[in-house]
């Protein structure tokens, strides 16, 4: 018998999957019920309705990012190393977890769908903090400069990476990148690099 924790790990990743495919509107909490295999009330069970599974699906997402952050900001590494773990992790776990990063960007930038979730929030207010102590950090070691907005450096990162994917085709052709493997290398190597310099350039007042 499978326990209920993997029953809401396999719904969360089929309606990922249906979202990414159909979007949030063209699919049913029935159409992800028989996907997974499981009864329409199981879903509301566990989830209640289809906006609480799509804010349950972006916990699940966002939490694993959390957790990651933290334990750079506690490594014993110095604070630009840290900054640059972190800018890594937010891209490489986007670039990984882009199909739920879409259907987000589309509810809520495009359709103005507003999600009143307080542990979505809580989260990215951790982050934030995890954040702030790693440029206090630098700020200490007099490495990192005084007036830093660290509250802009997430949209910095993500507003990057989703303008890049929201247009895809057009850098694919424009680079050149003729296989979805050399766009995603391009994406871990060069952008990655360039989201980097770019805002260790804003937090050493260096010139990028």
């Amino acid at each position: 018998m499978k326990s209920n924790n993997i029953k809401k790990t396999e719904i969360l990743n089929v309606a990922e999957k249906l979202f990414s495919i159909n979007g949030f509107d063209g699919t049913s909490v029935r159409d992800i019920a028989t996907e997974a295999g499981v009864n329409v009330a199981m879903i509301s069970y566990y989830f209640g309705s289809k906006d609480k599974l799509l804010e349950a699906l972006l916990l699940y997402r966002i939490e694993g990012l959390r957790l990651k952050i933290e334990e750079v900001s506690k490594e014993s590494i110095t604070p630009i190393q840290k900054m640059e773990k972190v800018i890594e992790l937010y891209i490489t776990r986007i670039q990984a977890n882009r199909s739920i990063y879409n259907i987000i960007h589309s509810e809520i930038i495009i359709k103005k769908r507003v999600m009143e979730c307080r542990e979505y929030n809580e989260i990215k207010e951790h982050n934030i903090e995890f954040l702030r102590s790693i440029v206090k950090e630098g700020q200490d070691q007099q490495v990192f400069v005084k007036n830093v907005l660290v509250e802009l450096i997430p949209p910095l990162i993500i507003g990057s990476y989703i303008h890049f994917e929201t247009n895809s085709n057009f850098y694919k052709e424009y680079l050149q990148l003729k296989t979805e493997e050399a766009y995603i290398n391009y994406i871990k190597t060069t952008f990655l690099s360039h989201i980097k310099r770019t805002i260790l350039a804003l937090l050493t007042n260096e010139k990028e």
